[in-house]
């Protein structure tokens, strides 16, 4: 997999540090270029010192043929113009960007070409409520159009003690996995639930309330 990365921060270079190990072709655009001659050699990547938000330098960097592109530099204005670039001049089919400032996070959608955006605070949050949370739905990874959940079934959970086919999941989500005593599950439609199993969904916003109430309960009013 073809790999290119706006920013040679700490982030950008761990993540083609990961990406490269795994064996993926990685491209780092960074435009300061003492920091490209400083960290060049130290990272067996290929690397251009250009700016990523100039149509012209991603041009001769090949963004046309990049199958990934992760927006990753510590600025969200730079983040977003990466991103509409990569999706509506190079046509990228992935594109991954970085959240910098919570408030922000609600602009990385796919108005601006990006398909997942990552917002480090958000999903710090969201992984100390995945570990203590009984009972509540849990956003894990927001996507443009839907995103990955997770609840810990209760003991008085609607779903408990029935199977998956039974539940009358709404039509926008489906039930990708289910961890039960430290085992993943492969749902299918004879599964049963039960009471301790941790659930995890992928869901368009619209059906998110749908979902929760099959899994969790209805909202207090």
């Amino acid at each position: 997999m073809k790999v290119a990365i706006a920013g040679a921060g700490n982030v950008g270079v761990h993540i083609a540090a990961d990406l490269k190990a795994a064996g993926h072709d990685v491209l780092l655009i960074e435009q300061d270029p003492d920091l490209v001659a400083r960290l060049a050699p130290t990272l067996a990547v290929r690397w251009i010192n250009a700016d990523a938000c100039e149509v012209s330098s991603m041009h001769l960097a090949g963004l046309a043929e990049i199958d990934v592109v992760v927006a990753a530099t510590g600025d969200d204005e730079d983040n977003l113009v990466i991103s509409l670039l990569a999706k509506q001049e190079f046509a990228v089919p992935r594109v991954v960007a970085r959240v910098n400032h919570p408030h922000n996070e609600w602009l990385f959608n796919e108005t601006w070409g990006v398909d997942v955006s990552v917002s480090t605070p958000h999903l710090l949050t969201a992984l100390v409520e995945e570990a203590v949370s009984v009972g509540s739905l849990v956003r894990l990874l927001q996507f443009a159009d839907a995103r990955l959940v997770e609840v810990t079934l209760a003991d008085d959970s609607p779903a408990t003690d029935q199977a998956i086919s039974d539940l009358g999941v709404p039509r926008d989500a489906t039930i990708v996995a289910i961890v039960r005593e430290r085992h993943v599950i492969v749902p299918r439609g004879e599964t049963w639930m039960k009471p301790g199993d941790e659930v995890l969904a992928l869901v368009t916003h619209e059906a998110e309330d749908e979902l929760k109430a099959l899994l969790v309960g209805p909202t207090p009013t």
